[in-house]
């Protein structure tokens, strides 16, 4: 049996409007993790403040980074204290009027390992992601670290096959969700579930058949609408890791923040991929209409 462990650290926090509070709660929980001997730490979705989509507002671009920046030097340096593999969410700066959702990755030593830009924008009530976001252009290609080759994606990316599947044909050997997803109020409890279920259910499918780990790592606790017209999100947590047959290596709590590291075997995919060979048996000869909006 191939094995091949990466002690994965998961920080699934609350935030406040306060972005510096934020980021030294972060470094706090990243070292936590380090501490507890984690090799790789993933950060949930836009961690350096609040969810801001929740409404349209021109001020809030002015947290927007570039990239290098401040806080690729603040958590590059996080990185390099504790050597470990660290991935992270920022709201990017590329030109003026130009703004991505850029997942950055971070190599033992500090430096940027690589980048992913969202993919899938989103734009629902409460999400209003499209208004901040352009859509990301660096391809669906993983991130080659210390500790293995990252296939990074970001939240709304989660539900979509297409991308799990581009990043395992170009060598992922993890994939990896920093998150922002969360109930509305007014949701019936049994609503709620089923939301909550069909968001594992669809990842745990990709970890199945692309034979591969999948970490999700959610927010956590209740964030208001400044603008007041909705009762805001409550971001459910349950920040989880799968393997590559699906089963579950660990689940995070809906209702508190944790600090966790799990052990992920990503040699055993190989294992996997030998008793079911999804990827042999593809018939790419016929997946041309894939690339359509929709066959007529």
């Amino acid at each position: 049996m191939l094995k091949r462990d990466i002690k994965t650290g998961l920080v699934q926090q609350t935030n406040v409007t306060d972005v510096d509070a934020n980021m030294d709660k972060l470094a706090k929980n990243i070292a936590r993790c380090a501490a507890d001997g984690a090799q790789l730490v993933i950060l949930q979705e836009l961690h350096n403040s609040l969810y801001f989509c929740q409404t349209e507002d021109t001020c809030v671009f002015d947290l927007a980074e570039t990239i290098p920046g401040k806080s690729t030097n603040f958590y590059g340096e996080i990185a390099k204290k504790h050597k470990i593999v660290l991935v992270t969410s920022l709201f990017e700066r590329r030109a003026p009027g130009i703004y991505h959702n850029t997942a950055v990755v971070f190599e033992k030593d500090g430096s940027i390992a690589g980048k992913y830009r969202k993919m899938h924008i989103p734009d629902d009530p409460a999400y209003y992601e499209k208004f901040y976001f352009t859509p990301g252009d660096l391809g669906f290609l993983p991130i080659q670290t210390s500790v293995g080759k990252l296939g990074v994606l970001v939240c709304w990316d989660q539900w979509y096959p297409e991308a799990a599947r581009l990043m395992t044909l170009a060598g992922a050997e993890m994939l990896i969700y920093p998150t922002a997803i969360g109930w509305e109020s007014t949701d019936s409890p049994e609503e709620k579930e089923r939301q909550r279920n069909a968001w594992q259910t669809v990842q745990q499918g990709h970890a199945v058949a692309n034979g591969l780990p999948v970490v999700a790592v959610n927010r956590v606790g209740y964030e208001a609408d400044p603008s007041g017209q909705t009762n805001g999100i409550t971001f459910w947590g349950n920040s989880f890791v799968s393997g590559p047959q699906g089963e579950i290596l660990y689940k995070a709590p809906n209702d508190r923040e944790v600090n966790y590291v799990v052990n992920v075997d990503i040699g055993h995919s190989e294992n996997v991929r030998r008793i079911w060979p999804f990827l042999r048996d593809r018939r790419v000869e016929a997946f041309a209409d894939l690339s359509k909006r929709y066959i007529d």
